[in-house]
Parts: C-alpha cells; sequence; structure tokens
C-alpha cells in the first residue's frame, strides 16, 4: 500500500533522523562531574587500562557494545544495495540488540567489497567492540570473511544469517522431528538455497545427527552433485552429493525434511505431495515462503510447516536466537561463539517449547492455549523467557569450552538478566495484544482528522478495534484519498443524514431536559460530531469513544460526564498517565480532572488505579503523596490525605498502600530503609496519587520534558463506558494506544457484565 511507504519514511526521517542515538549512562551536570568523565578524572581508568587491558571491560562500555558490520553486499531482499542503502536495516538490527538483550551498538557500514579490505577494516576495531555481528553480506564472501576474522581477533564474530538462521532451523527441526516421530539419523533432508544460510544450516544439522548421505542441497541450477563444474565454489563443494538427482523435483521425492532458504514459489504441491508421511517443510523465504502456509495445509494435512512470517504458526526468526547469544557470550567475556554454544542455545530453544507457555504469552499473541506440537515447535519471538534460557546456557557453554574470561554464577546471572531488561517496554504492546483478542467497535467523532485516519488504518490493519467515523461522508472520502488509505470498509456516519438522529435527540433531551436543555436546544447539540458519537456509546451503538485530538479537553470530558456519567460506585472521573522509564513504569493519578479531591475521590482514585494496575499484570503498590511523611507536617492538607489511605484501607485491605508521605519516600528505598522501615511499600511505589490537580499536571509533565519518561494517556477511568479523551496535537502512535486501552475497558465491561 503506497501510504504504508510513506509511513516508513516519515518514520525514519521525523524529528531526529533515523532510529539510533547516544546517550550518557553517568551524571553530566556539574562541574566535578565533568572533572570525573573528562580531564583529570578520566585519566585514572586509562592507567589501569595500560597496566591490564582486561580492565577495559570494568570501566568503559566494551562489555556491552557490538557492532554491526555489512558492506550491504546481501540486504535483506534487496540484494547488493551498497553500505550507504544498508545503513537503515543496520540501525534496525541494533534496535532489536537492544529491545531484547539490552546490547549497545554501534552499526559499521563499510564501503569495501573487497573481503581483504572489509578484514582488515573491523579487525583494527578490536578495542572498541565486545563482539561483531556480521550481516547482509554476499555468500562466499561472508564465509570467508568470518572464517579470517575468528581466527584473528579475541572476541565473538557471529555471521547472523548463518548461524543465527541455522541455530533456529535447528532448534525446529529437532521439535518437529519429534512430532513427526522420526530420527534425526534416518531422515532424508533436502535444501533449496546454497547461500550461507543454507550452507550454516546444513554443517549445524550434521553436527546435530543428519548422515551426510541423506542430505542434499540444491541451487537455482539443480542439485549440488559430486562432478558439477558450473556455478560451484568450495563451500557448495562440501555438500555435492553421489545422487543421481539432478532437480529438486527428482531430489524431494520421498525425502522427509525440505528446508527452503531461496525465492517464493521454488516449491510446489506436486513435490510436496511426493515427500515421504508427515513430511516436514520449512518454507523459509521472505517476506513471501516457497510454498504458501494454506496451500501446503490444503495439499498434505499431515505436513509439519514452519515460515518466516508471524502470520503463521512456527515463525523462524533470527530474534530467538542472535541478541540473547550475544548476551551470554558477553557476559562471560568470551572470545568467540563457538559450536558447542550454537548447540546450547539450539537445546534451549528446543526445552523451552516444551515448556508451558505462561499467560503473559498466551496474552501478548491473542492465544488462549498453546502447547507443543505441530503449531508450536519453537518459542515465540516475543517470548520474554528466551533471555532467561539461551543466554545462560551460551554463557555456561563458553566457560565449560574455556573461551570465557569471566565466571559467572547461573542463578545470580539469570537474576540479574531480570533487573537489566524491565517490564516498561512490553506494557504497550500487552496492551496491544490483549485487545487484539476480541477487538471492539470505537467510534472516533473527528473523523477528518489526517491523524485519526491514519492512527484508524493502524487499528483494522492490527485487528486492534473497529472504528467507525463521524462528520461529512463526502469529506472524509476525500481526506481518505488524499491520504492513500484503505478504509472502504469502515462506517462513516453523517449526524446530518442519519436515520437515527430523532432518537438521538429525545435521548439527549431525556438526560438533560432537568439540566436546563430544551428539546430544540437538543436537537442542535445532537448535530455535534462529538455529543453524537457520545450518545452512540450510549445508546449502545459502540463500544467506546476516543477523541480529543484536535479540541478542548475540558469541553470533551465536561460532555462526557453530561451524557456518560461515572460509575455509580466511583462518582468521579480522573485521568491517569502511565510514565515508562527503562526499567519501571509508575502511575500517575489524577493528572487531568480533578482539581482539589476531597478524601473520598482520592480514595477512589487510587483503588480504580490499582485496578488499571491490575489489568495490565502489574501488582500495584500505592504511594499517597503529600508535603509530609507520615505525620511529620500537622495540616488539613495532609489530613486529607491521611484519610483518604484509612478509606481505601476499609473498602480494599489487600491492597499494597500506605501515606501520607513525600515524592521521595514512595520512590527511594533506601532513604525508606534508613527513615521508615515501618512502611508498607519500602519506597517502591508504582502508583502515585497526586493530592491535587496541579501537582499530578507538572509532575507527569515536567518527567515527560526533562527526565525522558515516555507518557501514554490520559487515560481516562471512572466513566459508565469507554471513553479516552486525547491530549490536542497527540501523535498518531498515541491514538492508537489509547484506542487499545479503550479496547480493554470494553472487554472489562462485557465480561463483568
Amino acid at each position: 500500500m503506497a501510504s504504508f511507504g510513506e509511513d516508513a519514511l516519515e518514520y525514519h526521517r521525523s524529528g531526529r533522523p533515523g532510529k539510533l542515538e547516544v546517550n550518557g549512562t553517568k551524571p553530566f551536570i556539574t562541574q566535578r562531574d565533568l572533572s570525573l568523565a573528562y580531564t583529570p578524572g578520566v585519566a585514572e581508568p586509562c592507567r589501569q587500562i595500560y597496566q591490564d587491558t582486561q580492565l577495559v571491560y570494568d570501566y568503559t562500555i566494551k562489555g556491552n557494545l557490538v557492532a554491526v558490520a555489512t558492506n550491504g553486499s546481501a540486504v535483506l531482499g534487496l540484494g547488493n544495495i551498497g553500505p550507504f542503502a544498508a545503513k537503515p536495516v543496520m540501525e534496525g538490527k541494533a534496535i532489536l540488540f537492544k529491545r531484547f538483550a539490552d546490547i549497545d551498538v554501534f552499526d559499521l557500514e563499510i564501503n569495501a567489497h573487497d573481503p581483504d579490505q572489509f578484514i582488515a577494516t573491523v579487525k583494527s576495531l578490536e578495542p572498541t567492540f565486545g563482539g561483531i555481528n556480521l550481516e547482509d553480506i554476499k555468500a562466499p564472501d561472508s564465509f570467508y570473511i568470518e572464517e579470517n576474522l575468528k581466527k584473528s581477533m579475541k572476541i565473538p564474530v557471529f555471521h547472523d544469517d548463518q548461524h543465527g538462521t541455522a541455530i533456529i532451523t535447528s532448534a525446529a527441526l529437532l521439535n518437529a522431528l519429534k512430532v513427526a516421530k522420526k530420527s534425526i539419523e534416518t531422515v532424508k533432508i533436502v535444501y533449496c538455497g546454497a547461500g550461507a544460510a543454507a550452507i550454516a544450516c546444513a554443517k549445524l544439522h550434521l553436527t546435530l545427527g543428519v548422515r551426510p548421505e541423506h542430505l542434499i542441497m540444491c541451487d537455482r541450477k539443480g542439485v549440488i552433485y559430486q562432478g558439477r563444474k558450473e556455478n560451484m565454489n568450495p563451500y557448495k563443494a562440501l555438500f555435492a552429493s553421489s545422487t543421481t538427482a539432478r532437480t529438486l523435483e527428482e531430489a524431494i521425492k520421498d525425502a522427509d525434511v525440505f528446508i527452503g532458504l531461496s525465492v517464493k514459489g521454488a516449491f510446489s504441491v506436486s513435490m510436496l505431495q511426493s515427500m515421504a508421511n508427515n513430511p516436514i517443510v520449512f518454507a523459509l523465504a521472505n517476506p513471501d515462503p516457497e510454498i504458501e502456509y494454506n496451500e501446503a495445509i490444503n495439499a498434505r494435512p499431515d505436513v509439519i510447516i514452519a515460515t518466516g512470517r508471524s502470520d503463521y504458526p512456527n515463525q523462524v526468526n533470527n530474534v530467538l536466537g542472535f541478541p540473547f547469544i550475544f548476551r551470554g557470550a558477553l557476559d562471560v567475556r568470551a572470545t568467540d561463539i563457538n559450536e558447542t554454544m550454537k548447540i546450547a542455545a539450539v537445546e534451549a530453544l528446543v526445552k523451552l517449547a516444551s515448556e508451558e507457555v505462561p499467560h503473559t504469552v498466551l496474552r501478548a499473541y491473542g492465544l488462549k492455549k498453546l502447547s507443543f506440537g505441530r503449531d508450536y515447535l519453537i518459542p515465540k519471538p516475543f517470548d520474554h523467557r528466551v533471555l532467561f534460557w539461551v543466554s545462560p546456557a551460551v554463557a555456561q557453554a563458553a566457560m565449560d569450552t574455556g573461551v570465557a574470561r569471566k565466571d559467572i554464577n547461573l542463578e545470580t546471572y539469570k537474576d540479574s538478566l531480570e533487573q537489566r531488561m524491565g517490564i516498561s517496554r512490553e506494557i504497550i504492546r500487552y496492551s496491544i495484544q490483549k485487545a487484539k483478542i476480541n477487538p471492539k467497535s470505537l467510534v472516533f467523532p473527528e473523523g477528518d482528522n489526517p491523524k485519526i485516519l491514519n492512527a484508524c488504518q493502524i487499528l483494522i490493519e492490527e485487528g486492534i478495534a473497529n472504528p467507525i467515523l463521524i462528520g461529512s461522508v463526502d469529506k472524509i472520502n476525500k481526506k481518505i484519498r488524499e491520504l492513500g488509505l484503505e478504509l472502504a470498509n469502515v462506517p462513516i456516519i453523517d449526524p446530518l443524514n442519519c436515520d437515527k438522529l430523532d432518537h438521538y435527540t429525545q435521548r439527549l433531551f431525556i438526560l438533560r431536559q432537568r439540566k436546563g436543555m430544551t428539546l430544540n436546544q437538543a436537537k442542535q447539540s445532537v448535530l455535534d460530531p462529538t455529543i453524537f458519537a457520545l450518545l452512540m456509546v450510549e445508546l449502545g451503538q459502540a463500544d467506546g469513544m476516543v477523541a480529543g485530538v484536535s479540541q478542548n479537553y475540558p469541553n470533551v470530558i465536561r460532555s462526557a460526564l453530561q451524557i456518560i456519567g461515572t460509575k455509580a460506585d466511583i462518582a468521579c472521573a480522573f485521568g491517569v498517565y502511565l510514565m515508562l522509564f527503562k526499567h519501571r513504569v509508575y502511575f500517575f493519578a489524577d493528572t487531568t480532572v480533578n482539581i482539589e479531591p476531597t478524601a473520598e475521590t482520592l480514595a477512589n482514585i487510587a483503588i480504580e488505579s490499582a485496578t488499571l494496575a491490575k489489568r495490565l499484570d502489574i501488582i500495584p503498590r500505592i504511594a499517597m503523596l503529600s508535603f509530609s511523611n507520615f505525620g511529620s507536617v500537622k495540616h488539613p492538607l495532609c489530613d486529607r490525605v491521611k484519610n483518604a489511605v484509612k478509606l481505601v484501607k476499609m473498602k480494599q485491605p489487600d491492597l499494597i498502600i500506605d501515606g501520607e508521605m513525600q515524592a521521595n519516600t514512595a520512590v527511594n528505598p533506601s532513604l525508606v530503609a534508613e527513615h521508615y522501615p515501618f512502611s508498607e511499600i519500602k519506597g517502591n511505589a508504582n502508583i502515585l496519587i497526586f493530592p491535587d490537580l496541579q501537582s499530578g499536571n507538572i509532575a507527569y509533565k515536567l518527567l515527560h520534558e526533562l527526565g525522558g519518561a515516555e507518557a501514554i494517556g490520559p487515560i481516562l477511568l471512572g466513566m459508565k463506558k469507554p471513553i479516552h479523551i486525547l491530549q490536542r496535537g497527540c501523535e498518531i502512535n498515541t491514538i492508537v494506544n489509547m484506542s487499545a486501552m479503550a479496547v480493554l475497558d470494553a472487554q472489562d465491561l462485557e465480561n463483568n457484565a
């Protein structure tokens, strides 16, 4: 779709161009900070490292820094596009390292198509990096480059296109053989493709037990056989077979396993039908596999199939490997990633797939059940457990084989991995995935707003919600065409031409007739898109409403309170912001509605905020904030907060809550341990209830602007039905995130009905 391409370009060029930046990890504010970070303080670690170069790991980033290096000669499905055009891909690889394993990356696009020049360049950078990830280099140069760098460098060198694919494919193969009840020593296996990935797969599969005489490799010229001269190289020659077969079609007959690392359409239905019973087919060409998943299933119901696609079962994705392999290797300061470490990664993935899948993973993928079998051979790419299985296994293998320069305690190491990754980055993804389980209809009164329309496109493509647009049909359709969007199936309702207008008018009049509204005023008001949208929700014509991107927040919430109203047991609405930091998430409330809340209102805000946290699988720990610490100041404002705590304990005694307390007492465990050891939350609060609107609003905006926190919200709580009001001018991603929250609200309302 044309708009997706433009979205991709805008994604990369908007704001700070590209996808990466470098941030400091130490304070750098005072003159003393400057002296410690640079001259004269920096001389001290320099002297220490000069005496012992291994201390570079203690005093610098080297131990957590990987180079993603390429010359751009074989980029994704784009071919030899060169180092400049390869840079966006390498930046993307860097994000994957950071996201999945908290590994920092410098991407190196090297303008060197001569392999020896490339080798010399990378080798000279060994003092900088803890590891080298070779990427998107054409075969056979990639083999030559990796072999020479591994010989000459004392840090891990890993060509992911080869070994990452081989590791994930091997794990899937071993488990597929279990399902098929076949032995790796007896199966006949055919490879379609003879590039870097295919050759690495074949090598590892031989190590795991496949017999050479049972292995046939094909390239675009056909079977690689003994004596073939055309289109050969020493790496292909290692897999030259004595078979009489000369084509893939001939080779695949009665084969047990097909592994495709080639191009779309290379494997036909007739080829599949000629295979042995319970055939194993790994059609891994991206984005389109050698044979379509549904086509294969329809042709052979007994097929066990994996692809590289996320929309089918058994996705073979290298992200299951390289971040965690490097994490384990870096943490023991390995000099190499050897075969034993690779096999350890394979075995960890094999074992993890047999474990019971936790609810958090099921929810992330919108699934109710998932267990080892034909449709679940390897863990899902976003399974957070992969880090805790693969990295320790790789680290242990490095120690066992003598390539580790640092010994670690594995139990302590697993705990450190948990602390390193944190949970804040999962919040958005979790909300969206849970929303996709049961999408709901959401009405958008700003139907012709470009941001709303772009957000609706994402909501539809991702299956998050079913949008309804309010406004002029002609105007909205014109805007859709201008933006190049595909929203033909999205309902558009113009209040002026709605056949339910009288019904909506009567309903509005009934709701507001004793609040000073006349019937004529109701007839005029119902034409307002926001009023109309709210009435749709109130009458059950939509499950929720998202509005405010081009409107004044107080005006929208006033209308929402008048038409939808608050929950009977809460009697107040309020706004919560999720403040996301690298390793922590905080809930800030109330940030948008109640100017001077009473103790009863503060208590309700705390209880509803806790419910939101639980919905996101977070155990709530509530701090009721004030300028006093546990009675240190006598003032009516402090008493109000203290009384709110008592009310919460009366209503929900199991909630972890304490106060009144100052903000630093809420989030500083050391301070609490020293001065307030009796505190229930021990300085580890994740829900901060502010005593008034001024403090809450100021706090979240300062942290967002100056503290680097990502703010999601405001999430409007306390309403009878799902209503979320955006901050004016918010970005498309915010609209999508808030829409997901509205769907979660609607799901809860349905479940509790």
